[in-house]
């Protein structure tokens, strides 16, 4: 048995769309990965998007997804950390992943040190400059008052509803892959260079972005986005003694 001391972070898989059989690929593909990842990891960090839609009713929860449900509850029962993330497509998570996966849940990002360096850890949707818009839609999504009336739904209504604007949406339709365009322009590395002022970080990990990106912030500190699992397959791996961007492999056509 190796060691336990990697910390693994991985986001953004959209498990979901654009059909039942890719998505059903990439959800193998991500238990595999759990499988190798299980051999020295000490915790895995899931930030966020994991799901493309993820609503808890008081009785109900999505239909599928058992065999990634079930191998993270597999993880968590041999005494490795997992935490969770929400992001700004599984929001909606009231408490089912807590007492049925014995995950950990964070809604906001935090600080914490993980083997002797500073972590700053988020999905990243909403931070950073500008991009108001999107801050105001997600604080009504937030809005317990507008979960509550979304609860009223028949589940098989509401779960529909978010079936229809999911097959419409970007990712689905796996177009307009994101592109960088320098530091300046990226707005999760100016959310960094600001939280800089005021605290000390030695690595800044982030989702959301859906491309790979390992930038310095400073002399010593890094933004490191683990990209996504619909086009780049890569996670963030630290041992201690540094933190690496990798890829895992692709699903077969």
């Amino acid at each position: 048995m190796r060691e336990r001391r990697k910390i693994y972070f991985l986001s953004d898989s959209h498990l979901g769309v654009p059909n039942a059989e890719k998505s059903r690929k990439r959800e193998e593909l991500l238990v595999s990965w759990l499988d190798e990842a299980a051999g020295d990891a000490k915790t895995i960090f899931l930030l966020g998007d994991i799901f493309d839609f993820w609503f808890e009713y008081r009785t109900v929860v999505p239909k599928g997804f058992v065999r990634l449900l079930g191998k993270i509850a597999s993880l968590t029962d041999k005494g490795i950390e997992v935490h969770y993330f929400t992001g700004n497509h599984d929001m909606w998570a009231f408490g089912y992943f807590e007492k049925e996966l014995g995950v950990t849940m964070h809604r906001k990002p935090f600080q914490t040190e993980l083997l002797g360096k500073s972590f700053y850890i988020g999905h990243g949707d909403g931070l950073g400059p500008g991009d108001h818009g999107y801050k105001l839609l997600k604080a009504f999504f937030s809005c317990r008052f507008c979960q509550k009336l979304f609860s009223f739904l028949h589940p098989g209504f509401g779960m529909g509803l978010a079936r229809f604007f999911s097959a419409r949406s970007r990712i689905a339709n796996e177009n307009n892959p994101e592109v960088f365009h320098g530091k300046e322009k990226e707005i999760l590395y100016q959310f960094c260079k600001n939280v800089l002022q005021t605290h000390h970080v030695d690595y800044f990990v982030f989702g959301h972005r859906h491309l790979p990106l390992d930038l310095d912030v400073a002399p010593g500190v890094r933004y490191i986005n683990t990209g996504d699992w619909v086009r780049y397959f890569s996670y963030a791996v630290y041992d201690g003694s540094g933190m690496e961007l990798k890829t895992f492999g692709k699903p077969s056509a």
